[in-house]
């Protein structure tokens, strides 16, 4: 039985779905969705390579192709997420596309190969480098079916600042509108200094994930929006992804009402993890999830250099973009929307 290599294609996005769905590895940012949302939603190519053993798959490596003057050539897997890497269920495969991966990115100039992977599969392997892990992730199982249980559930500071928010009169809406999410998310984005992603991404993303996305809006008492949030659900896990707020969020602490909105709604839906996502060590992100009951599990993304190659760094610690970030928070929003797209498109 002849172990090959193949591209995907519309016609195998269900078996491959299916592959990451059972595997004990496999994350959302596996999806065959994320091809569509790489080519139509972000102007670039993917390459979704799939081992295949006698008809069936039997090892997945989402991959995407990064030209950009300004960042260099990349191929990574898997770009907008933050997770990936290879997925297979023999040592075989898993050379095979690492060999194909590796192919790629000398065919293309490729500056690196980078695999998002939570835990190292290539420690002390020729030409592979890991990074001192600089973000985590965060991910807890829901305890509780009741609204009180999650939240006696939720550490005492943390719960009193939940609690708070329950008295503000707060409401969701659950079938909210790009639109108002898009408003509020550019928002926080361009108070951060960092270009934001272009509507078209998400419109994008609700069109290959049409049963996995919820869009979440949290209006104060008068209906005014204050918080938005825009997150996918995958097997058993609820993931929220990109958040927004506006002026009216920290005084109404419409995060928190948000987060404990969607892990009951999560529950409601047969969903019991909740993973918070990627943050940068010791940022404000990365402490209010701690501030939550959240353990962090450092990340360990992988690169495969050519020869002579160095590690990239896009962080925004980087002391070459700390003068475009403090000139960024102060772009009109209008003109960071228009100017961001082009630029943000290669930062995912």
């Amino acid at each position: 039985m002849t172990l090959s290599i193949k591209l995907l294609q519309p016609n195998t996005f269900d078996a491959w779905d299916r592959f990451v769905i059972q595997h004990p590895d496999g994350t959302f940012c596996h999806r065959a969705g994320w091809k569509t949302v790489v080519e139509k939603g972000a102007g670039h190519v993917g390459r979704f390579l799939f081992a295949e053993r006698d008809g069936a798959i039997v090892g997945v490596l989402p991959l995407s192709i990064r030209r950009s003057r300004l960042f260099g050539n990349a191929v990574i897997s898997n770009m907008f997420g933050v997770y990936g890497g290879p997925l297979a269920v023999e040592d075989e495969a898993l050379k095979a596309l690492d060999c194909e991966a590796q192919k790629l990115m000398k065919s293309v100039g490729g500056d690196f190969l980078e695999y998002r992977t939570r835990v190292a599969r290539h420690t002390n392997m020729q030409g592979w480098y890991e990074k001192p892990p600089s973000a985590a992730t965060f991910i807890k199982e829901l305890k509780g079916e009741t609204d009180d249980e999650l939240l006696t559930a939720i550490p005492r500071k943390q719960r009193a600042v939940v609690r708070k928010s329950l008295s503000k009169g707060l409401s969701t809406d659950w079938n909210g509108d790009l639109e108002t999410f898009y408003h509020l998310y550019s928002q926080s984005v361009r108070n951060l200094g960092t270009p934001v992603f272009g509507k078209k991404l998400f419109k994008t993303m609700l069109h290959a994930f049409p049963e996995d996305v919820l869009v979440q809006v949290t209006c104060d008492a008068h209906g005014r929006p204050a918080a938005s949030l825009f997150s996918f659900l995958h097997n058993d896990t609820v993931l929220p992804y990109y958040a927004g707020g506006g002026p009216l969020a920290r005084q109404l602490h419409a995060h928190e009402f948000m987060y404990y909105d969607l892990m009951k709604k999560a529950v409601s839906l047969g969903k019991n993890t909740f993973d918070f996502g990627r943050s940068k060590i010791d940022s404000g992100p990365y402490k209010f999830k701690k501030n939550w009951g959240f353990d962090p599990q450092p990340l360990h993304y992988e690169y495969f250099l050519p020869e002579g190659g160095g590690l990239p760094d896009h962080s925004p610690q980087n002391p070459r973009y700390q003068a475009m970030i403090s000139v960024w928070k102060r772009l009109p929003l209008w003109l960071a929307n228009r100017l961001g797209p082009p630029i943000a498109r290669h930062l995912g």
